[in-house]
Formats: structure tokens, C-alpha cells, sequence
């Protein structure tokens, strides 16, 4: 019986920055398991969360011509160190007409709370945006994508959407979670200063937002893609902290 594909033959440099699926906090969410971690850091309100009903309806909507082939997932944040879902392929992908955005301003608890706010990106309209697109066999569509929906779609903040992703070979219809402009997250007009704050401060169960953003900063410099956005917020909130005074 021969070896199944190498899901990194294409980016054998991205082997050790993407978190094993089956090792993820992400694998077997569900929302008691969620709330574990909410309630430990001060009993933050999950009253925003949306039905299991609800959430499940949305993803046989948006996937309801499409669980018949394998399906590409575009990822532009977390989901590219930590997608928490089997991939049968991990490919570098641009997504043309939409860029990456620091807008979504975390207060519930993940990297940030409601005193002191993280930052998180969400993808927006925009002239274009790198990130990793994973593929997903056709077999696992249904299981795989329950876990991604209890993970981007657990309350306002995302809208599941399907964008062209282009890929070194062509181009792929990849399902990805854009912002959602009517969600309390999505803060479009913060300032600058106010997005470095964020990343300076912002702290949660997952970790920092600092750590959010030196994430997608190391896998774009494993990638060999220059991002000036990402790059120039990273060096600004390290300036930054060194003018915060000492915990």
C-alpha cells in the first residue's frame, strides 16, 4: 500500500510552522469546551454566541452545492499556522479584490478583552491578499468543515464567503470568512495608534495579539512574501512597548 501524499510537498518549509491538526485546541470545539476558557478569565459573556441551529443552517446554505468535490479553504490569519482541520494540500494563495485588515477588535476573551482590546485580522475589499489556501478531501468536507463553523462562525464577527484564490497553477473557488461590517468586532475605522495599542496590550486564552501578528509575519518570511502592512505594524508595536511602563 503506497504512502498517502505529502500534504507539504509543495511547501516542505511550512512543515514545522502549521500546528497537527489533531494536536489543535481548535480539533474538537464545541461550545462547552469554549466556554471552559471564556469563564476562567473572568466569566466573560458568551451571550453572543449563536445557536448550534443557527450555525448549522448557515453551513448548509453556503455549502450546499459544494460537498460533492474536495474544497479549498483560503486562510489569512490564525487558520494559517493553526487551521485545526485535516488537509489533504497546503498551497500559497493570493485573493485578488480583497485585502487583509486589522479591524476585528477582539473584547471577548481570545486575545483581548473588553477592558483591554486585542486585534485580530478579517478580510475586507481590497487590492489583494496573501495567504495559504488547504485543501480538503472530498471524504472529510462534511466533518471538517463542522469544525471550521464552530471555530469563525461561533458569533457575529465573520461571513462565510467563497472568493477566487490563485495559486501557482491556477486559480481555485476557496471558501474563506470575510468581515461582516454590521458585527460589533469589526471596528473599520481604527486609527493606527489604536491598532498598535491593541497589539501591544491585547492578551487572551490563545495568547497575545502580538503573537497573532508575529505569526502571519513568520510564515510570510518563511514564505518569502514581503507584506509592508504586516511588517511596518510589527516594528511600530515593538517601538511602542518600549514606551509602555513595566508591568
Amino acid at each position: 500500500m503506497s504512502a498517502a501524499p505529502d500534504p507539504f510537498s509543495h511547501h516542505p518549509e511550512l512543515r514545522e510552522k502549521i500546528v497537527d491538526p489533531q494536536k489543535s485546541f481548535f480539533r474538537d470545539l464545541d461550545l462547552e469546551k469554549l466556554a471552559k476558557p471564556f469563564e476562567a478569565r473572568g466569566g466573560a459573556s458568551i451571550d453572543w454566541w449563536y445557536p448550534d441551529a443557527d450555525r448549522e443552517a448557515d453551513r448548509a446554505a453556503v455549502l450546499a452545492d459544494r460537498r460533492d468535490a474536495d474544497l479549498w479553504v483560503f486562510g489569512y490569519g490564525s487558520l494559517m499556522w493553526d487551521p485545526g482541520i485535516v488537509f489533504a494540500e497546503v498551497r500559497r494563495a493570493f485573493v485578488p479584490d480583497h485585502a487583509r485588515r486589522f479591524i476585528l477588535r477582539d473584547i471577548h476573551g481570545a486575545r483581548g478583552t473588553r477592558e483591554i482590546p486585542g486585534l485580530m485580522a478579517a478580510l475586507d475589499r481590497g487590492s489583494g491578499c496573501e495567504g495559504l489556501a488547504f485543501r480538503i478531501d472530498r471524504e472529510h468536507v462534511e466533518s471538517e468543515t463542522r469544525r471550521l463553523w464552530a471555530r469563525e462562525r461561533i458569533g457575529p464577527g465573520y461571513i462565510a464567503s467563497f472568493v477566487d484564490a490563485e495559486l501557482s497553477d491556477g486559480r481555485v473557488p476557496a471558501l474563506t470568512f470575510v468581515a461582516d461590517h454590521d458585527a460589533e468586532l469589526i471596528a473599520a475605522d481604527l486609527t493606527r495608534a489604536e491598532q498598535v495599542h491593541c497589539f501591544a496590550t491585547g492578551t487572551g486564552f490563545l495568547g497575545t495579539s502580538l503573537q497573532y501578528l508575529e505569526n502571519i509575519a513568520s510564515h510570510f518570511e518563511a514564505l518569502g512574501i514581503h507584506d509592508e502592512d504586516v511588517e511596518a505594524l510589527l516594528r511600530e508595536t515593538k517601538a511602542y512597548m518600549g514606551t509602555l511602563p513595566a508591568a
